[in-house]
């Protein structure tokens, strides 16, 4: 019981870490650049609930993920957009800049506090008395029901995710402008309106993942987001960087490898230093991670 309730964890924690990698992946994919203010996007999204929560737990989250996706349309168009074809360092540093810059204006906002919001007990008050706070018992097996939620959200956004990639108009643009930004180009697909909506979804999945991070009453502060953004990186290069199945792989390796190391007291204190090992060991083995594949560029 002890191993399928961490196994149930990880892939709660690893469909969070999937989300945010495929910010990564789609951007890096479809644009050709590494967006490293993505991580905190999530810490912008957790604030905005902490903000509306008070009005109603359900705006909150609408407003999480609209203001998000908003977000990242309007740092596509004044960070990124002009640094079209310059070099990739350009572009890295211009990035660093931007988290740096939204973690400053977070904390000149909202202050050095930590928030504690708690939506769930807002949103499902009947579950969260006492004394199994936040539990469901289904006969032997118990699961706490923001790991229920989390799995839930995860999979219908990875299939609707999935569906809209490979069956509309403008998912099938997207493949396209991935392939070769060029030809597609040529072919009439208007490719900064294409990089545009990777933006927006790519912000909106990463404000989803903070939304369902606060469901285990996480705390809330201006760095929250570097870590899950830096860990969400590195699954989006195990699972194949500018592979969405990949990106979805590679978070839920990443999560289990982090909930099974977590639950073996000899080696919990060195989860960290292993996920990144991992992420070492997968540079050496396979650059190109599970599901990439190589690239020919050309000349």
């Amino acid at each position: 019981m002890e191993f399928l309730n961490t196994f149930i964890n990880g892939l709660s924690v690893g469909g969070v870490y999937a989300m945010i990698a495929l910010g990564y992946t789609m951007v890096y994919g479809i644009a050709k650049m590494l967006n490293f203010a993505h991580g905190d996007i999530i810490m912008v999204g957790a604030y905005l609930i902490v903000l509306f929560l008070p009005i109603n737990p359900i705006v909150a989250i609408i407003a999480a993920i609209i203001l998000c996706a908003i977000l990242g349309i309007f740092i596509e168009k004044i960070a990124y957009k002009p640094l079209r074809g310059a070099s990739p360092l350009a572009v890295l540093i211009t990035a660093i800049g931007v988290s740096y810059l939204l973690q400053s204006l977070a904390q000149i906002i909202a202050g050095p506090n930590t928030y504690y919001p708690d939506p769930l007990s807002k949103l499902f008050p009947e579950f969260m008395g006492e004394p199994t706070y936040g539990i469901i018992t289904i006969g032997s097996f118990s699961i706490k029901l923001s790991t229920l939620i989390t799995l839930i959200c995860v999979a219908i956004v990875m299939t609707a995710l999935t569906l809209f990639v490979k069956y509309t108009r403008t998912g099938r643009a997207m493949v396209a402008v991935s392939e070769d930004k060029g030809a597609a180009q040529l072919m009439g697909i208007n490719v900064n309106h294409i990089i545009m909506i990777t933006f927006a979804i790519g912000s909106a999945l990463a404000a989803l993942a903070s939304i369902l991070t606060t469901f285990d009453a996480s705390k809330v502060s201006t760095t929250m987001g570097s870590l899950p953004g830096i860990k969400a990186f590195a699954a989006a290069v195990i699972g194949g960087i500018g592979s969405i199945p990949g990106a979805m792989l590679g978070g839920i390796i990443l999560g289990l490898v982090e909930c099974f190391a977590q639950a073996v007291p000899a080696i919990a204190p060195y989860t960290v230093t292993i996920e990144f090992s991992l992420l070492i060991i997968m540079l050496l083995v396979k650059p190109t991670g599970i599901l990439g594949k190589k690239r020919r560029e050309k000349v």
